[in-house]
């Protein structure tokens, strides 16, 4: 590959036809399922897979197919296809659902508002994940470009990944000839460490959620008739979370949430934490004053990575501060979210989970845990050589830089179904979520340079396996 070739083709893309579009998609409120009901109703999902699809369609690949797929009570998929010219099959993978608008986006920025800032295109959904149908089938078009060998190709963008990927194993039986059986699943919806260099994900952590509700009361009362004597449920909260997390320390007890760190993924974080120094922690919007949860560089990657952590992500049945009368609540309510290591067995962690919350309900309240949820995570298999020979030199031809691989702390649902279904396959998972890109929070922004570095990295990859079919 002309590295340098590929570079002035890619950018000329992202310049001329991507970034429009994605401005455009960012406009689209097209929230996920799971925080969007009426999905249907309201359009803004088929708004975005018409626009994406038109974009796809319109590329001038050859033997090109683009279709969008519809099963009874799903979201949308749409499917690419492209002949390959060489030996070798290949998923790409990417979704175009979006998380809820959440607050605090600065002033003159918003989910909904496309705003382009030097590098950085803000608003919800450009770099998670709505950039991966444009990247994946400009690093096709790339090799075409260069009348370099490609292997055949299918991509899928799917429409349910921020609610967990609910719809996705239907379309994979339903698809599964088409799909056959990949040599190589490349996965554009993860992170990266910084901007400097091609990060590859050796590892998703899982996760277990629900709704932990204590109830004390049919009514809520005058707190001063009785406190003392109602047990309030906020305690109770309190000292059931104290079951399954260190209140100071914040270490997970929960026994079937844990599991062993493999001495090679220790290794790669330490790796990574040496290249990315106090950029491990100080890449978060941390207040002044407040410190991470530990000194050791490596120790903090692993626990973002390999141990468990609980978090509470929201509340229910305690009034806004505007409200706050003095009256003693009959009911509060928290979503869990309980991250847990790749090689967990979440299913097994949500039992263990329902039950330790659930047993003794402390002055016999009424405590439950409803609609739970969990996705097991993933850990990578080992990297063949010619792949990681070919992240190497992509890396140097792209960023100038040594490649990096460091496990991610979220989840992608996909890629634990996708490990079970093809254990053969080589996995390339990576992405643009950087430091300060905030995927899920405010003032979420796509990096450009990284978008257009990390499509001329994939079409380097895609040809690396093509001559590689050639030598096996």
């Amino acid at each position: 590959m002309d590295a340098q070739r590929a570079r002035s083709y890619i950018n000329a893309r992202w310049g001329d036809s991507i970034e429009r579009e994605l401005i455009e998609y960012i406009r689209i409120p097209n929230k996920s399922s799971a925080f969007d009901a009426d999905w249907q109703a309201h359009g803004h999902m088929d708004a975005a897979v018409a626009l994406i699809e038109g974009w796809c369609k319109h590329q001038a690949i050859p033997g090109l197919t683009v279709e969008v797929v519809r099963l009874a009570g799903r979201t949308p998929l749409i499917v690419a296809e492209v002949p390959g010219t060489a030996p070798g099959n290949v998923l790409l993978y990417g979704h175009l659902d979006k998380q809820p608008e959440m607050q605090g986006w600065r002033d003159g920025l918003g989910p909904w508002k496309p705003v382009l800032e030097g590098d950085r295109l803000f608003g919800r959904g450009g770099a998670d994940d709505g950039y991966a149908a444009f990247a994946s089938l400009t690093a096709i078009a790339a090799l075409d470009e260069q009348q370099l060998p490609r292997p055949r190709c299918v991509m899928l963008i799917e429409a349910s990944e921020e609610s967990g990927s609910p719809d996705l194993p239907d379309y994979m039986e339903a698809l599964a000839e088409r799909i056959g059986t990949p040599d190589l699943v490349v996965c554009l919806d993860s992170g990266c460490g910084n901007y400097d260099q091609l990060w590859s994900t050796t590892s998703l952590r899982g996760m277990v959620a629900g709704t932990l509700r204590v109830t004390v009361l049919d009514e809520g009362v005058h707190s001063g008739d009785a406190s003392g004597i109602v047990p309030s449920t906020f305690r109770i909260l309190r000292q059931l979370l104290e079951r399954i997390e260190d209140q100071t320390s914040g270490r997970v007890t929960l026994t079937a949430a844990q599991a062993a760190i493999p001495t090679q993924r220790a290794a790669q974080a330490r790796r990574a934490a040496a290249a990315l120094g106090d950029a491990v922690f100080d890449k978060f919007p941390l207040r002044p004053g407040v410190r991470p949860e530990g000194d050791d560089l490596g120790e903090l990657v692993l626990n973002r990575t390999w141990r468990p952590a609980l978090s509470v992500i929201g509340v229910d049945g305690i009034p806004a501060l505007a409200e706050a009368g003095n009256v003693t609540l009959p009911t509060a309510a928290l979503r869990i979210s309980l991250r847990v290591p790749p090689t967990c067995d979440a299913a097994a962690a949500s039992v263990a989970l329902k039950e330790a919350l659930e047993r003794d309900p402390p002055h016999g309240a009424e405590v439950r845990l409803d609609s739970v949820e969990h996705a097991t995570g993933w850990d990578a298999p080992e990297l063949a050589p010619w792949l990681a020979e070919s992240l190497t030199q992509a890396s140097h031809d792209f960023f100038g830089g040594d490649a990096l691989t460091m496990g991610e702390g979220g989840s992608i649902p996909f890629m634990g179904m996708l490990g079970a279904r093809f254990p053969e396959a080589q996995f390339l998972v990576t992405g643009v979520l950087g430091p300060q890109s905030n995927a899920h929070g405010p003032n979420e922004f796509l990096h450009l340079p990284t978008a257009r570095k990390l499509t001329a990295c994939v079409a380097r990859v895609l040809t690396d396996l093509a001559r590689q079919g050639h030598l096996v």
